[in-house]
């Protein structure tokens, strides 16, 4: 892939997630990956819709963030994040994301991130961070 191809893929893909764009965001990648991040593995992806309308209704005030991103070859690696996070956990959240992208389009994704802040909001428990300065 050209580097104008790996720039307009992260374009897009950038401002699927802040627009909230469940159409956008297929758009960006296969059927497989759009039903996958959906939840739904035999979906055709268009649940990101349904995806984007129930984390608006639960979370509106969360922002989706793009922080940088780099790339070789077929793998792009995107950091992001989101603000959401400092409403339940106290602390921003950051993550990146490697895809392997074939003709601007996802076709594997790896996720990592601390999950530690969801986690511990969803058993009620509050963080403490490690070091007070």
């Amino acid at each position: 892939m050209t580097d104008a191809e790996i720039q307009d893929f992260v374009t897009r893909f950038a401002a699927a997630w802040a627009a909230r764009d469940g159409n956008a965001l297929s758009s960006c990648g296969t059927r497989k990956f759009a039903a996958h991040a959906a939840g739904e593995p035999g979906g055709c992806g268009s649940e990101l819709n349904r995806l984007m309308e129930v984390q608006t209704a639960a979370a509106p005030d969360f922002v989706w963030q793009l922080l940088d991103w780099t790339s070789r070859g077929d793998v792009v690696i995107i950091e992001w994040q989101t603000t959401r996070i400092v409403t339940v956990s106290g602390s921003a959240g950051a993550a990146s994301t490697n895809f392997r992208i074939r003709a601007g389009r996802i076709i594997e994704e790896r996720v990592y991130c601390d999950t530690a802040p969801l986690r511990a909001a969803s058993t009620g428990e509050t963080l403490e961070p490690i070091t007070r300065f």
